[in-house]
């Protein structure tokens, strides 16, 4: 079931009267919600509802023992031991062929026949999101930042709450359950700030991401070699709005559906394009993410408090092992590598500079604000070609082709439809907080049917401007 589908619609106009009218009866909403939620994961799968289901007991069970330890070194070995049930269905289901094949593929670089072949099971939609919340719990009651839950149903609908379930954002435990333990309160519901979240996402995966994907990205990155190089960078260009729209979509409806219920996420998007050094680019995407990896990963290894040359491997590390988490495969490696030696060498030579007064000038002024930022935003958007491309060879030549046939005669195939689309969708990032205030601001001070009436007009044109078919979201494959 994907959100801007008439289903959807169907499914939320059922719950969220609902939710509302159980609110002063909490224990009920909160089963109902939970059964909405596995209804909402079933229109994908039915027998992966029970893996659903298990992960949530165990971690529930686990943040039970762990809460009631009395002794470090106990509660430091459950939780190791609740991390790794946690992984293993994600290795099983998502990587088990990945390392089968490379182990095969090493095997026949020295000439020794290795057996083994693929599982052939499908990978459970949002199985890397259900492993993040759930080992996100069990650490963070090892680190007391949380009291164990001793409500399983609090635990089920924080693992399976529909509206991030599928592709984020990750929303920590201890924002999520101190919300449950009452009522919603039906004041605090901006009304005005969740319809213009999920309209705004609406049109950027409806409008801008599905159009452009269709229209221009999806056939240059599949047969690159067709192409001339004017059209590959703006391929390469249009994917960063693609991404950008369609994940931003993805969240910015989760947060305004969310919202409505009752129940507050955190922002997971601040302008990344934006963004003057790659540290700063990871504060602004994915926010939740980013986060998570710095707790749970980059910290846990040492982070910077071991000294400069492991603060480097720390980094590289953490976007590997953060590139892996989108994909099995070596483009996703690549790409996180990529990010990884790029902060490793943004720190390396910010302290390498630290004394030279006016490099840090330089750096501080308009010109070179500029000059970082036409690097970072290049960077990143080189980056995105391993991360779109089904391999690292396909990749390499996407790149390649842009170098030799620079130069060269080719017709531009990108039409004026996609320029705008692409202008547009950078504008959506661009929008400073401020515009988004006044929008809201007015949005609230208009009639309640003026308000209904905008919703509805602004539904029907994105229904009237999106494409046959709504592929689903990017992420849903992480």
């Amino acid at each position: 079931m994907l959100f801007p589908t008439i289903e959807f619609a169907l499914f939320f106009m059922l719950v969220l009267p609902c939710t509302w009218l159980l609110n002063r009866r909490n224990e009920l909403k909160k089963a109902m919600l939970v059964l909405a939620s596995y209804v909402f994961y079933s229109f994908w799968s039915v027998p992966f509802l029970l893996l659903l289901f298990l992960s949530s007991v165990l971690n529930y069970a686990f943040g039970l023992l762990i809460g009631r330890s009395a002794t470090a070194g106990l509660r430091k070995i459950l939780v190791g031991i609740a991390v790794v049930c946690n992984l293993i269905p994600l290795c099983f289901f998502k990587y088990a062929d990945f390392v089968s094949a490379q182990v095969q593929a090493l095997g026949n670089l020295v000439g020794v026949a290795v057996g083994g072949g693929s599982t052939g099971l499908a990978v459970p939609v949002a199985i890397s999101f259900l492993t993040f919340h759930g080992i996100s719990y069990v650490v963070d009651v090892h680190r007391r930042k949380v009291e164990a839950s001793r409500s399983l149903v609090d635990l089920l609908l924080y693992i399976a709450f529909f509206p991030h379930l599928v592709a984020g954002p990750i929303v920590r435990a201890a924002e999520f359950l101190g919300q449950l333990s009452r009522p919603c309160d039906s004041r605090e519901i901006d009304l005005g700030r969740s319809a213009l979240l999920i309209l705004g996402g609406l049109f950027k995966k409806v409008v801008v991401a599905s159009h452009l994907s269709i229209l221009f990205v999806d056939p240059v990155f599949t047969h690159p070699q067709g192409y001339g190089s004017v059209d590959l960078i703006l391929a390469m260009y249009a994917y960063a709005v693609v991404i950008y729209c369609d994940f931003s979509a993805y969240t910015d409806i989760a947060i305004g559906v969310a919202a409505l219920l009752g129940y507050r996420f955190p922002r997971n998007f601040d302008q990344p394009y934006s963004a003057l050094s790659l540290q700063d680019f990871w504060h602004r995407w994915h926010i939740t993410l980013s986060t998570w990896l710095r707790d749970y990963l980059y910290v846990p290894l040492g982070g910077s408090r071991a000294g400069r040359w492991r603060t480097y491997r720390n980094l590289i590390v953490t976007m590997v092992l953060g590139g892996l988490w989108h994909g099995a495969g070596l483009q996703f490696v690549v790409w996180g590598a990529l990010h990884g030696f790029g902060l490793a060498g943004e720190r390396l030579l910010r302290e390498s500079t630290d004394a030279n007064g006016r490099f840090r000038a330089f750096l501080r002024s308009e010109a070179g604000q500029t000059i970082r930022f036409l690097l970072v935003f290049h960077f990143v958007c080189v980056a995105w070609v391993f991360f779109r491309a089904a391999d690292v060879g396909t990749a390499v030549d996407y790149l390649t082709t842009i170098v030799v046939r620079t130069g060269h005669a080719a017709p531009v195939t990108a039409t004026p439809l996609v320029i705008v689309l692409m202008l547009l969708g950078f504008l959506t990032q661009l929008l400073p907080l401020a515009a988004y205030g006044w929008a809201n601001a007015t949005y609230r001070r208009v009639h309640l049917a003026a308000q209904v009436g905008f919703a509805g007009l602004a539904i029907w044109s994105v229904t009237m401007l999106s494409p046959s078919g709504i592929a689903p979201f990017i992420y849903f494959a992480f």
